[in-house]
């Protein structure tokens, strides 16, 4: 081409931005367009799904492409990870039993090794033969007494002091799966961009109409009642849940779901002496039983999933696309939440069910307190099954690309698969390393992701990291 190719990124998610930051460094003129003032908004994430081990329904095939896309995100992002195992407890009601997860994690050492065998930068989780323990009943009390062999044993510590062993089966895994942060992200990547020529960021900015022309595609945004008209040679479809409303602008065929999700945020006082791993309780989805997720922050703070339709989870809010429309249709209700504000009563009394949820477990967490309004927002699930956790992008007609992600670690996967389709195109010859291209001090990235979390009000305790180097481990 003689000259470079225009890209216009709708939606400044995880999937949009990512996008933007990379194919900007590929040297292509970039617009990103973000009805928000700031990036990486929609639904909370927390957790950097390393072999998808909170999902003992899902098939070996998907854990193990979460495990790469894990690792391939940790590289692109490493400022934005907790570098802070997980632990997984079956609860002794569970019909399943811990060792019918051996022969998975077994896999998934193995698979990592590869990795690590074809790349040793790939080695971003520790050695492969620390990627899973086990811990007996037996082992968990000597920890408790101060008996450790092993490094990892610390992490041990405040679960063996906490947990009511009697409402678990043994024995309990520790593995691998580190946590991720929601502003930290949104901070490094906006600051990224900022400092990249070729790429215009149009915050507080709505696209209001697309329509195909003879090279590619007339977009018309609107910003405080202003409207204005460009051409682009590209599009990518980055709008999350709202992605069946360009699919109608364009005529295109989809079929997708929808669905709403919260996730709470509380305040422990015994939380704040205690340096936590993530602890993950299985559960049935959907049922009171539901799965519990139990998330440490600094401070004390601890964000909570219960996958009950009393906590996480609505009865009404996962809804499809239909013949007359690709966007999925939510309720008003779940609407206002999203676009306005939470009712206080809501707020209280989900946050005190999921307290109540993680202290059947953990029973002197009972005496948390509610820390702020939930983490919320919603997820597209493309096609028709709600259990899917990996997908990343079709393309459904010419010059453009429609973001399925549902894990914010598949966004490695779905930027190749884009920049792919871009030198198919003639538009770029080459792809880029998928390496980090952030280049901001951690301090930076701290202090904007603390303006970030103030100005959607949320407490500093959830910018930080519990650690920030992976050598601490």
């Amino acid at each position: 081409m003689s000259k470079k190719a225009k890209i216009a990124i709708v939606g400044g998610g995880v999937a949009g931005a990512s996008t933007a930051l990379y194919l900007t460094n590929l040297g292509l003129e970039v617009t990103l367009f973000e009805r928000e003032s700031s990036l990486v908004n929609g639904p909370p994430f927390c957790h950097l799904h390393a072999g998808g081990n909170l999902y003992p329904d899902i098939s070996d095939e998907q854990c193990i492409k979460l495990l790469k896309q894990s690792i391939d995100f940790l590289r692109f992002y490493p400022h934005v990870v907790d570098y802070r195992p997980t632990v997984i407890a079956l609860p002794s009601y569970c019909s399943s039993q811990p060792t019918n997860l051996l022969p998975r994690l077994e896999k998934l050492q193995k698979e990592y090794q590869l990795l690590i065998d074809n790349d040793p930068q790939n080695g971003v989780l520790g050695e492969s033969k620390n990627y899973y323990r086990l811990y007996t009943k037996e082992k968990i009390e000597a920890i408790e007494n101060g008996e450790m062999t092993h490094d990892l044993d610390k992490w041990m510590i405040p679960v063996a002091q906490n947990i009511d062993l009697s409402k678990v089966q043994f024995p309990l895994i520790l593995v691998q799966e580190y946590g991720l942060n929601l502003f930290r992200l949104g901070a490094s990547v906006g600051l990224a961009l900022e400092k990249l020529e070729g790429v215009d960021v149009k915050s507080s900015t709505s696209v209001i109409d697309i329509k195909k022309d003879n090279n590619g595609w007339s977009i018309t945004s609107q910003k405080e009642q202003k409207t204005q008209q460009e051409h682009f040679d590209y599009l990518i479809n980055a709008t999350g849940f709202r992605t069946g409303k360009i699919d109608d602008f364009l005529d295109v065929p989809c079929q997708k779901m929808v669905e709403f999700k919260a996730a709470y945020v509380t305040q422990w006082e015994e939380g704040k002496k205690t340096l936590f791993p993530e602890i993950i309780f299985h559960g049935e989805r959907g049922t009171p039983q539901g799965m519990g997720q139990f998330t440490p922050y600094p401070n004390g703070y601890f964000q909570l999933h219960g996958m009950t339709n009393e906590i996480t989870l609505y009865k009404d809010g996962l809804v499809s696309s239909t013949p007359l429309s690709c966007q999925p249709e939510l309720n008003p209700n779940f609407i206002e939440k999203i676009e306005n504000a939470w009712t206080t009563a809501e707020v209280e009394q989900r946050t005190n069910s999921a307290i109540r949820h993680l202290s059947q477990f953990i029973p002197n967490f009972s005496e948390a307190k509610v820390g702020s309004k939930p983490l919320f927002g919603a997820q597209q699930i493309p096609g028709d099954d709600p259990s899917l956790r990996v997908a990343e992008v079709s393309f459904p007609t010419k010059r453009y690309a429609r973001c399925e992600i549902v894990k914010v670690s598949s966004v490695i996967d779905m930027i190749e698969a884009i920049a792919e389709e871009l030198i198919g195109l003639g538009y770029v010859n080459k792809k880029l390393p998928f390496e980090s291209m952030i280049d901001e001090s951690e301090e930076e990235i701290t202090n904007v992701a603390k303006e970030i979390a103030t100005k959607r009000e949320y407490p500093l305790g959830l910018v930080e990291l519990s650690v920030s180097k992976k050598s601490i481990l």
